[in-house]
């Protein structure tokens, strides 16, 4: 479950794919079992997909406890072949991030 607490401490990495008209569910997919991988890690807390309605982005928002163990998730991921996967179904904007502010209903 994602946590949205603002100094909780948790590593968020949104990253925006943006993939060619009708890629979105091959990269969903993919993305599926990179998270399915990715949760035995120790510290990793949750994996988010979105689509967005015109078809042509793919939003994953990943969260870890710290940066370490962000750290090694990437690292198995990529020693698993997730990274060059998702090169070959669309282009990728990464970005690390820590909750600040928030506000609700």
């Amino acid at each position: 479950m994602p946590i949205i607490t603002a100094e909780a401490g948790v590593i968020t990495q949104i990253n925006v794919f943006t993939v060619p008209k009708g890629g979105q569910d091959a990269l969903i997919a993919l993305l599926k079992e990179a998270a399915e991988s990715a949760r035995e890690v120790p510290g990793w807390l949750s994996a988010s997909l979105h689509r967005s309605l015109d078809g042509t982005r793919v939003v994953n928002y990943a969260q870890c406890r710290d940066q370490a163990a962000m750290r090694a998730v990437f690292e198995k991921l990529a020693g698993e072949g997730f990274m060059a996967r998702n090169k070959a179904l669309g282009e990728a904007h990464p970005g690390l991030y820590e909750v600040v502010w928030t506000l609700g209903a």
